[in-house]
């Protein structure tokens, strides 16, 4: 053939020749002109002519024209020079494909050598010949495509070309450019170009062609219509399908745009002819049908094909995600039924959510999120079955009400794998969570599987996985959008006490994933009962706790609040069925199915006491969060009082409670809180239960306080006895102000400024409250409700410190820590009146740390802690000679417990103090050395453990005290018969190492060896597994700081020094 021997830089140097050397900015130069076209082309087919190293190119064009006569005839068409340098540019380009074609064909030279890297191929174009193939395909688009579309068809690039001659057959030129440009297309180093910049207007051509009016397409055959619509849907299936979307929609332009006045507004799309936005429409719809389709079209409409920049700013515009999501929400006309349309559409918009490119994730989650809500709207039914279904499968598929193969159930077997497990814990997180929509739809949804995601929560609690904070989210989302009883409902049905929820299925068990995350399989069998039942406690115990925790975030809606007094009043029904089982006598004799029956009854009680008192040991005191709460709490612990005494059986507990309740509404009638008239409303909710203790009650005391309770709610608080003052003093734990004593002159006065109620005189209250307190002030003993917070320091009087002191002596053990507690917080303000008799109060909290009630010498060794840190001159030697001898007349075993509160007391103060310890370094270290000599072997490992805090806090500052402490250690630790103590002793050496840290060889450098030996013999001949444990953490710590110290860390820095 006669042009075999062409070389493809020849025909690009025929390009170059014709189109002349690119001028002005920019790769592609300035616009062509004809003038210059035409002069191009003359001296071009003179070079063909004359030259006969072209003869070979020659040859080729002629045959390329002859497969295109409309080429041809258009390239000696001299009264069209635009068309005739089209027609060249056209036939040029379709010669260089042919020979690219052809090399692309031949076989492939081997490398130059082994390991380097291989030629290029044979087809492959440099980068200034492939700017030269961009400016002949932007001129043969330019002069062959853009002059013969009509207006409002594709998009006009540049300036606008001549127009054609009248007369001119468009439609046989344009049929003729748009075959020649398809043709190129077909070869990747020509169609990427080709098809990256100018496929809009490929695209239009193609449809004006394919389907446009008659009008346009004159002189064209049926036949070459149909081949005109076989290419178009040929280059739309071949292209990148973001990029095809995106064409469409630019070519179907945009909707009729009136800019407000004033208003500057972008350049709009130009307005597309009728006939030509119906048909982008039904192609939009066939990419959208296609497989991952709708992902293409996401891509194309979101502008995201790029990444980068665009698929940020696309991920901030929610109004474009919307109207995206609007669309895809919508059924196109082409499809056959709505329910097919969903069935190809859903999954796919599912896997939008798995998007893992970080730039477009944002967007495509958000779009699909909105999508899946706004089918839901429109058409539950669908929704539910083809996308909330399929979103929840691996959830639904391990829940108790899942039916699960005989063949799935074997030990061991694997239902939702880690990956799967995860990936539908995050759709939900985003779909449920981030999208924020709280139909009924949605929420019956997710209430199916809330029960599994409890379960899964409870696990990630337990371990250390990602999945807690999703879990937890999910469960919050759903517990604050749905109504209270749903959501009261739902958190029994969590921990087992009703089946509102499907919980995970009882044969399986969740796994540790091995990437933090968690996979569902099949329990393994367990032969023993006792394990199995030990399992199944400290289960029902965690998911105990993961709802106590779970409702800690709630506190601020009142759910938590709500909940508790749930539970409360499951309590009472659990008292009252208590009490009808006794009545109806044992469960010999019964059925089998009435012992399932009392036997899960019995479970169910167990749980409700058991969620009561985790509740009531974990909720802050601010669970409560309005007075309807209150009014509530307190109407279910009357009720729950009336119970018992109508069982006859009260107790000592029950009757604190009912105490404290009674007092809480007695505190809040005092001026506790500012009580509306609508407040009073709900608490008249508690006058029949309180006229049934008053008259029901076989306390008087607690009879009498109804009664009064009775008459101050009544009266919205204008009625107030001294019963009531006194239950709210002993449940604020402090007198009330002032406008309360003040008011004896006005009994009947309403509630004063700043929610204060005024105190009644003794005129008003009754009989038997007065006598009562004049018996106390004759007797001299304070009165039981004795504050348990200090008076503002400004105010306080001699007779109220006195009070305070008295307090402290006080039988009742509350009014004597709250005493303590007051007289440790005028310590901290400094009150002068108290540091006056700092001597009497050290005296007091001195003799309170004997008491054997952890609330009253705790406050006593707290208060000793901060007088002593305030005067540690004075009193720091009083508690070191305490703690050097026992307190005469007391036993042994007595009088180490008192020691050992006192060394709790002296290493508070050795916190406090913090560096300034070093001034009391020597008799606090011997007195706790001679500790560690006495008989009573608990005050020496309690000696021993005082030692080791203080010489971790002391470090440096141990001087030469180390030697005395290193001896004793090393005999205790050898010697000493008991192996707590000798575990005490091998815990200080721990401690020291670890407080010198990589400064331990130098501090202790005089008695390392002595450590070193007793920690290796400790490891050797110690009996105590704790003891060994010690001392070989303590060789680890010493090989830690012996390592800094012979290989210490490169560090890698440079030095400036600034000359003068």
């Amino acid at each position: 053939m006669a042009g075999g021997a062409v070389e493809p830089g020849r025909v690009v140097e025929a390009l170059e020749l014709l189109l002349g050397r690119p001028e002005g900015p920019g790769p592609d130069g300035a616009p062509l002109r004809l003038e210059a076209l035409r002069g191009n082309a003359a001296a071009l087919e003179e070079r063909l002519r004359g030259e006969p190293c072209w003869a070979a190119l020659r040859g080729l064009r002629a045959a390329v024209l002859g497969r295109a006569p409309a080429l041809a005839a258009g390239a000696e068409d001299e009264a069209e020079p635009g068309w005739a340098a089209a027609c060249a540019v056209l036939a040029l380009l379709l010669c260089l494909k042919e020979r690219l074609a052809a090399l692309s064909a031949a076989p492939t030279a081997p490398a130059a050598a082994p390991g380097a890297a291989p030629p290029p191929a044979a087809d492959t174009l440099s980068a200034a010949q492939g700017r030269t193939v961009r400016r002949a395909l932007r001129a043969a688009v330019g002069l062959g495509l853009v002059p013969y579309l009509p207006p409002g068809v594709g998009q006009r690039p540049g300036l606008p070309a001549p127009p054609p001659s009248p007369g001119v057959a468009r439609g046989a030129r344009l049929r003729a450019a748009t075959a020649a440009l398809v043709e190129l297309a077909q070869h990747p180093a020509l169609g990427v170009p080709l098809l990256a910049q100018h496929l809009g207007l490929l695209l239009a051509g193609l449809c004006l062609l394919g389907h446009g009016p008659a009008v346009h397409c004159e002189g064209l055959s049926e036949a070459e219509r149909a081949q005109s619509r076989e290419a178009l849907q040929h280059v739309l299936d071949c292209v990148y399908q973001p990029l095809a979307v995106r064409e469409l929609l630019i070519l179907q332009g945009g909707p009729k745009q009136s800019p407000p006045a004033g208003e500057e507004t972008k350049p709009a799309l130009a307005r597309s002819p009728a006939w030509l936005r119906r048909l982008c429409g039904q192609l939009l719809s066939e990419r959208l049908m296609r497989p991952n389709g709708l992902q293409a079209v996401v891509r194309g409409i979101m502008e995201g094909a790029g990444g980068g920049t665009d698929a940020e700013a696309a991920a901030v515009n929610w109004r474009k995600c919307d109207a995206v999501a609007k669309i895809l929400a919508s059924c196109p006309q082409q499809c056959l039924s709505l329910e097919d349309y969903y069935k190809h559409v859903c999954p796919q918009i599912l896997d939008l959510l798995h998007i893992q490119d970080k730039l477009t994730a944002r967007q495509f989650q958000r779009v699909a999120t909105t999508t899946l809500l706004t089918m839901v709207k429109e058409h539950p039914q669908l929704a539910e079955k083809h996308l909330l279904q399929p979103l929840l499968t691996p959830l639904l598929r391990c829940s108790d009400a899942a039916e699960i193969a005989e063949e799935d159930l074997s030990a061991g077997t694997v239902l939702v794998t880690e990956a799967e497990l995860s990936s539908c814990v995050e759709d939900v997180f985003k779909v449920y969570v981030v999208g924020n929509d709280s139909s009924s739809l949605l929420l019956r949804s997710l209430q199916s599987v809330l029960g599994v995601v409890f379960s899964l929560y409870s696990f990630a609690k337990q371990n250390v996985s990602y999945l807690r904070s999703p879990c937890q989210e999910v469960l919050l989302w759903f517990l604050e959008k749905s109504e209270r009883e749903t959501s009261l409902w739902v958190l029994e049905g969590c921990v087992g006490l009703t089946s509102s929820v499907h919980r995970l299925h009882p044969q399986c068990c969740f796994r540790v994933g091995s990437e933090g995350g968690a996979a569902i399989a099949v329990k393994e069998p367990i032969s023993d009962e006792d394990e199995a039942l030990y399992q199944k406690v400290s289960l029902e115990q965690c998911h105990v706790e993961s709802l106590v925790e779970l409702l800690s975030h709630c506190q601020q809606s009142g759910l938590a609040g709500d909940f508790f007094i749930h539970c409360l009043k499951a309590l009472t029904h659990v008292a009252v069925e208590d009490e009808a089982a006794a009545s109806c006598g044992a469960v010999a004799g019964c059925s089998l199915l009435e012992l399932e029956q009392h036997s899960a009854g019995q479970k169910r009680k167990l749980l409700v006491l058991q969620l009561v008192a985790t509740l009531c040991e974990s909720v802050s005191d601010t669970v409560f969060t309005n007075i309807a709460q209150v009014e509530e709490f307190v109407a279910v612990t009357l009720q729950r009082a009336c119970v018992s005494l109508t069982q006859g059986h009260g107790t000592a507990v029950e009757a604190q409670t009912l105490s404290m309740a009674m007092g809480l509404v007695a505190a809040m009638l005092s001026g506790a809180v500012q009580l509306k008239s609508s407040d009073f409303a709900v608490l008249k909710r508690l006058l029949p239960l309180l006229e049934e203790v008053s008259c029901t009650h076989p306390d008087p005391v607690i009879q009498e306080l109804a009664a009064d309770l009775r008459i101050a709610i009544c009266t919205h608080g204008a009625f107030s006895t001294e019963t009531v003052d006194t239950a709210a003093e002993s449940m604020l734990g402090k007198k009330l102000g002032p406008s309360r004593t003040e008011a004896g002159t006005a009994p009947c006065q309403s509630p004063g400024a700043g929610g204060a109620l005024p105190r009644h005189g003794h005129g008003c209250s009754h009989p038997s409250a007065s006598r009562e307190s004049e018996e106390q002030t004759v007797h001299g003993k304070p009165s039981a409700a004795g504050p348990a917070a200090a008076p503002s320091a400004e105010s306080l009087t001699p007779a109220q410190l006195h009070e305070l002191l008295l307090s402290a002596y006080d039988p009742q053990v509350p009014v004597r820590a709250a005493a303590l507690r007051s007289l440790s917080s005028l310590i901290t303000q400094r009150n002068p009146e108290a540091l006056q008799i700092q001597e009497k109060i050290l005296q007091v909290f001195l003799e309170s740390v004997q008491h054997e009630d952890s609330f009253v010498y705790l406050s006593a060794i707290q208060g000793a802690a901060l007088l002593s840190s305030e005067y540690p001159e004075q009193i720091l030697p009083v508690l070191l000679a305490r703690y050097g001898r026992p307190v005469q007349g007391t036993e042994d075993t007595t009088a180490a417990v008192t020691r050992m509160k006192l060394g709790e007391v002296l290493m508070r103060i050795t916190r406090a103090l913090g560096d300034m310890v070093i001034k009391h370094r020597e008799p606090l270290i011997h007195a706790f050395l001679r500790g560690a000599r006495d008989p009573d072997s608990t005050l020496r490992a309690s000696s021993l453990s005082n030692l080791g805090e203080l010489c971790q806090r002391l470090g440096f500052q141990l001087g030469s005290v180390i030697h005395e402490v290193s001896s004793c250690l090393t005999a205790i630790a050898k010697t000493d018969p008991e192996a707590e103590v000798r575990r005490a002793a091998v815990h200080v050496v721990v401690l020291l190492l670890r407080g010198l840290s990589k400064k331990a060889t130098e501090v202790l450098q005089d008695v390392l060896r002595d450590l070193y030996r007793l920690l290796k013999h400790v490891v050797a001949a110690e009996p105590d597994g704790a003891a060994v444990l010690h001392a070989q953490l303590a060789l680890e710590e010493l090989d830690t700081a012996v390592r800094s110290v012979l290989f210490p860390p490169q560090v890698l820095e440079k030095k400036i020094v600034v000359l003068p």
